[in-house]
């Protein structure tokens, strides 16, 4: 069964820093595209940054300059490194990971989401 485990979130300032984790387990051989979403309380769930495999990345207008995403396909991870964070970034932020291929060689299997990590910037 696959699994996405994420680590990394917290409580910082305005203007400081926190990195993201998201480890996917599970029989896995490869994942095309891995993602970050973000909810905020009483908001719709949005797309923050995503990468595929071949490293290809696209960024919402409000974290670029500020957010980087980054992966490691042997280690099935991904790492949202964010910078100069605002008091409006603050959500719940989402893994996910789309277009599974398993260890026999079958898929896409599925696409699949994280349980999510808070991040709160507030003084």
């Amino acid at each position: 069964q696959v699994q996405l485990v994420e680590s990394g979130g917290g409580l910082v300032q305005p203007g400081g820093s926190l990195r993201l984790s998201c480890a996917a387990s599970g029989g896995i051989r490869s994942i095309y595209a891995m993602t970050w979403y973000r909810q905020a309380p009483e908001k719709q769930r949005e797309l923050v940054a995503t990468i595929t495999s071949g490293g290809s990345t696209n960024y919402a207008d409000s974290v670029k300059g500020r957010f980087t995403i980054s992966r490691d396909n042997a280690e099935n991870t991904v790492y949202l490194q964010m910078n100069s964070l605002k008091p409006e970034d603050t959500a719940v932020y989402y893994c996910y990971a789309g277009g599974i291929i398993s260890n026999d060689g079958l898929g896409p299997i599925g696409d699949y989401w994280g349980q999510g990590t808070q991040v709160t910037v507030s003084s």
